[in-house]
């Protein structure tokens, strides 16, 4: 069975609940953002809209006003530089949208691969 990386945040969140993984998506994000010193306390009952919602506005914040600890941060979850590097970042709006769907989508390999193998 192989890893296919979900196209955008919306496909990547329904796939988790199909795969009956999404808990352990929140999971996977509150751990690594606390690792990082960034705390950020998604409940199990966060629905995957406020998550999105709610993930983008974090990033978006870190951009702002805490970039150094942002850097660490996606050290840390183990985004890829190469991919970070290729976004646009003239929109900061834009930029943390899409650096949260980078964010879901390496959380969400970790949790695929952990509970596959």
């Amino acid at each position: 069975m192989n890893f296919i990386a979900p196209i955008n945040t919306d496909n990547l969140l329904s796939e988790a609940e199909k795969e009956n993984l999404y808990l352990k998506l929140l999971e996977q994000i509150n751990k690594d953002f606390n690792f990082a010193n960034e705390p950020i306390d998604f409940p199990l009952s966060t629905k995957p809209v406020e998550l999105k919602i709610q993930l983008h506005e974090k990033i978006y914040r870190l951009i702002q006003h805490k970039f150094a600890e942002y850097l660490n941060l996606l050290y840390i979850i183990d985004v890829p530089e190469a991919e970070v590097k290729k976004l646009d970042g003239s929109n900061l709006v834009e930029l943390s949208e899409q650096v949260a769907f980078l964010i879901l989508k390496r959380e969400w390999q970790k949790v695929w691969f952990r509970n596959k193998f």
